[in-house]
């Protein structure tokens, strides 16, 4: 009788949950080619005509018998047995790794025909044998959850616990979740549903690393039910109170299939196609999966009938899986509900689209310092203001967390707040630092504030710690602006300054935060100097006479970044300055007189006529007329009348009373009360801004 290989050795650093790590192979039946011989642990290899360790036949050189001369070895020994002796010199055999170890009696359950004596079957070869001792039930638990553990969102737990029992534990697995799962404490309303989560089988041809399975994995001769777990399964079922499988998950412990709970159970979770499904016999395993508060769905384990049915204490190897596995499925619940308040927090923090304002194009970007830290401190914004100029502004609160995002909410509504007002810059950024200092002490953060006018080809800025800004000029070239620093907000007792720079037409004026600009391998500076190189390697791709597109720059500054984690969130703004030609622009100083209504529609019949849209003529005269009669009614200053010729006609006329006019439906009787009422029918938007020095009434009219 030739003496065959009970164990094989797995290499260093497989995982025993795996199919490769995991599977005890069985000798193929005789006419096939034999293996290879498998090296002991004193390096003399294995195979036929050379006994195993503690055979029957002479023991390797150098080693002794670990049962002494011509006796049979001991195969249910202690699980830790180790040699009685050995002799000086001799290589000592290597512990075994953490897979599941060969199974013992292994050759006392196999007849000299390759049959089980306990069933009278032969064995497929390479099926996994079945776990016979309590550490080898101990160490694929072990492994199984570790496997389970490593997943990070539900998906990932689910599929752990697929691929650590397929085929270690079972040929086949069915995972059942309720839908929707439930989050946290909150009490689900409404009749229990469970919906098929994923269904998993012995793979036929590849594993999930696409490497070809051993010959064990190789189809079935005869098709077999539990090759289409999913087109014999119902989708859906209803766990209905008072109803088998309902009586199944409240007791919380795995039971065979064969149990009378279980008969009666498997038809409501399977449908009609249960009997094909689930094999005679204790072939199945119905396991319910318990989260913290609540049964939150089922795993059914299922063995081929050729191979042996599951034992008693297989039901504890399930109920292990099925805890840690609801238990990681509770987590990656709460873990994705949290992930979905930071996305909102963060989405509702930032601006879902920029505005469009008049001689200005904008762009932006925003990218979170990890997938697992979404939130951020860093925003961006772009206000309209009176004039059609615009504030750009962009900050950077200190950290990237719910707190941080938090301030920057407040930061960002004050920073509007404060624009609406038609705040110089460095009176925004003192008042920003105020409003950090009642937050609490150690609320700290950059920001650059900027307004453009398009009118005057003119950008203000003020810096209060934040980079400076770097604009591309229309030939290609690349200039870091020379913006005073200042402190950052949140210091308190500092003064900011503003300066006022040239925005020629074509330009694009880039705001970032420092997140692009530094990081672990380079300092802020340096970081600087490869985003105006960037800029303007750029820029040299379109010509001198064309600037960047807008969107693909900013995809081009990001790309800037490289692989691999970032250090910071990142929020960026691209402005594009296209400016108002002198020629569409129309500007004119009235005396608040009773004469200044019908000078008014006369000098704005002239433009017209100028720019060749006397169709508007009409339309114009009669809303200039409303909205410069208020004006002069009130106001004890001149009042300004400005036409504006873009895309629309706008028209804002100002004046010294800072209270805004407010639309309201006059009655029959009223001898006023309809000026407003007309604009909001005629004009296309209209709308009124307070100023420092008063307010501004503007409407827009399309052209054509």
């Amino acid at each position: 009788m030739t003496e065959q290989p009970t164990s094989f050795e797995r290499p260093q650093g497989a995982d025993p949950a795996e199919a490769r790590g995991a599977l005890l192979r069985t000798p193929k039946p005789a006419g096939t080619p034999a293996l290879p011989a498998q090296a002991r642990a004193d390096g003399t290899p294995s195979g036929p005509g050379t006994a195993a360790p503690g055979g029957k036949g002479k023991p390797g050189k150098g080693t002794r018998s670990p049962v002494g001369k011509g006796k049979e070895p001991q195969v249910n020994g202690p699980e830790h047995s180790q040699p009685a002796a050995t002799e000086p010199g001799a290589h000592r055999p290597r512990p075994a790794s953490e897979g599941i170890p060969p199974q013992p009696g292994a050759e006392q359950e196999r007849a000299p025909g390759g049959q089980e004596r306990r069933t009278g079957q032969g064995l497929p070869p390479g099926r996994p044998m079945p776990m016979r001792r309590d550490g080898d039930r101990l160490r694929f638990v072990g492994a199984a959850t570790r496997r389970i553990a490593r997943g990070l969102d539900l998906d990932e737990i689910v599929m752990g616990l697929c691929r650590a029992t397929v085929p270690t534990f079972s040929d086949a697995i069915l995972v059942y979740l309720r839908d929707p799962l439930p989050v946290g404490d909150e009490r689900p309303t409404g009749p229990v549903v469970l919906r098929l989560r994923r269904s998993d089988r012995i793979p036929e041809e590849r594993d999930t690393e696409g490497v070809l399975l051993p010959p064990a994995f190789e189809p079935e001769p005869e098709p077999s039910a539990l090759a289409e777990l999913s087109s014999l399964t119902t989708e859906l079922c209803e766990v209905r109170p008072g109803g088998a499988l309902n009586e199944v998950l409240r007791g919380v412990r795995p039971v065979f299939a064969d149990a009378p709970a279980a008969r009666a159970a498997l038809p409501e979770l399977l449908g009609d196609c249960s009997e094909a499904v689930v094999p005679s016999g204790q072939h199945a395993i119905l396991a319910p999966l318990r989260g913290r508060r609540r049964v939150i769905g089922a795993a059914l384990f299922l063995r081929r009938p050729e191979r042996l049915a599951f034992e008693a204490d297989d039901l504890l190897v399930a109920a292990q899986l099925a805890t840690h596995s609801a238990l990681g499925i509770d987590k990656a619940v709460l873990y994705g509900r949290e992930a979905y308040i930071a996305d909102e927090l963060q989405r509702t923090m930032l601006p879902e689209t920029l505005p469009r304002p008049t001689g200005v194009r904008l762009a932006s970007r925003y990218l979170p310092a990890a997938e697992t830290a979404r939130v951020g401190g860093d925003w961006y914004d772009a206000i309209p203001l009176p004039g059609s100029r615009v504030a750009l502004v962009v900050g950077d609160v200190m950290g990237h967390s719910m707190t941080s995002a938090a301030i920057m909410g407040q930061l960002r509504t004050t920073a509007q707040t404060l624009a609406g007002l038609d705040l110089p810059p460095q009176e925004v950024l003192h008042h920003l630092d105020e409003q950090a200092q009642r937050l609490g002490t150690d609320r700290m953060a950059t920001c650059l504030y900027a307004v453009y006018d398009p009118v005057t080809h003119r950008i203000t800025i003020a810096n209060a710690g934040h980079p400076p800004p770097v604009l591309l000029h229309l030939g290609g070239r690349a200039e870091v602006l020379r913006v005073p620093p200042g402190a950052p907000i949140g210091v308190g007792g500092v003064d900011f300054e503003a300066v006022e720079l040239d925005a020629p037409a074509g330009a694009t004026l880039l705001l970032y935060t420092d997140g692009l600009v530094e990081s672990r391998l380079r300092d802020v500076w340096t970081g600087i100097e490869q985003l105006r190189e960037k800029l303007a390697a750029t820029a040299q791709l379109t010509g001198p006479d064309h600037p960047p597109p807008l969107e693909a720059l900013c995809d081009e500054v990001l790309d800037m970044l490289g692989p691999g984690d970032r250090d910071d969130d990142i929020a960026l703004l691209a402005a594009r300055f296209d400016g108002i030609a002198p020629s569409d622009v129309a500007y004119w100083r009235l005396e608040p007189e009773e004469t200044a209504p019908g000078q008014a529609r006369r000098l704005a019949r002239r433009a017209l006529a100028r720019w060749d849209l006397e169709d508007l003529t009409d339309s114009v005269e009669l809303l200039v007329s409303e909205v410069v009669t208020n004006a002069v009614r009130y106001a004890s200053r001149p009042v300004t009348l400005r036409l504006l010729r873009t895309d629309v006609l706008r028209c804002e006329v100002g004046d010294d009373v800072p209270q805004l006019p407010r639309l309201r439906q006059a009655r029959a009787t009223d001898e006023g009360g309809r000026g407003l009422y007309l604009v909001n029918k005629l004009a296309r938007r209209w709308g009124a801004t307070r100023l420092s020095t008063g307010k501004v009434v503007w409407f827009e009219l399309n052209r054509g």
